[in-house]
């Protein structure tokens, strides 16, 4: 693995794996989830039907890949795909994707209607983002209101900053190889371009590669509900997923 500087590449990084043993890997751990779930509990793993909306999704893929149009244009497609993609994946669930007007919100379940993860003004990547602090919230923290998290717009305290970069190292990190799995580039986000105080003795870019690497050197590690979904954009978004 590459070391990590203060402003890690972590392009490089990913481009230095060995992605079909990463697949493996979670092709592996997935088929381990099933062998041991029990009949009464909610997965993930993929049904026949569920499949075949996964080849179509894969097909559509490399098609919106293929598109030279308007970046506004591809993003939106982009973004739509990826939309199904998580509501055919996770339907077991009771949780839906949908574009946010505003700044994202996770509504959990109630009164029969699903859970909810509204992403910001319609962006691929904060689609990513939110889908990746859903993945790391566990069972309880899914059923509050934004995940129960405490949030300080920018313009934090430097004890604020401090926090808001702990609880997103693991988010940030998930976000990071659904990205590169997705042929797109990855920037941490601090979230403080109104910061009234010295940044540049952070960590966070460099604490948010070490858990990246983590990740890929052992799957088994990744939230349930990540591999899964890592597992899935390694098929879909691979050349060779619509020659078979």
């Amino acid at each position: 693995m590459i070391s990590p500087a203060t402003n890690p590449n972590f392009s490089e990084l990913w481009s230095s794996i060995d992605k079909d043993l990463l697949l493996q890997c979670l092709m592996n751990l997935e088929d381990e989830a099933l062998k041991s779930c029990c009949s009464t509990s909610k997965t993930s793993i993929p049904n026949d039907k569920t499949n075949e909306n996964l080849k179509e999704l894969a097909v559509q893929w490399q098609n919106i890949s293929k598109r030279v149009d308007s970046t506004e244009d591809s993003e939106q497609a982009a973004t739509s795909w990826l939309i199904d993609l998580f509501n055919t994946l996770f339907a077991e669930q009771q949780v839906i994707l949908a574009r946010g007007d505003g700044e994202p919100e996770y509504f959990p379940a109630q009164d029969q209607q699903p859970a909810r993860i509204e992403f910001a003004h319609g962006f691929f990547a904060s689609a990513l983002h939110e889908m990746s602090h859903w993945c790391v919230a566990g069972k309880e923290r899914r059923g509050l209101s934004d995940f129960g998290y405490w949030y300080a717009p920018d313009g934090r305290t430097a004890a604020q900053q401090q926090a808001f970069e702990r609880v997103e190292i693991k988010p940030q990190a998930l976000e990071c190889l659904f990205t590169l799995v997705c042929g797109r580039r990855f920037q941490v986000s601090q979230d403080n371009l109104f910061a009234d105080f010295d940044t540049s003795g952070s960590t966070f870019a460099r604490d948010v590669y070490l858990q990246v690497e983590a990740y890929i050197t052992d799957p088994h590690t990744l939230p349930r509900d990540a591999k899964t979904l890592l597992c899935i954009l390694l098929q879909v978004c691979n050349d060779k997923s619509t020659s078979t």
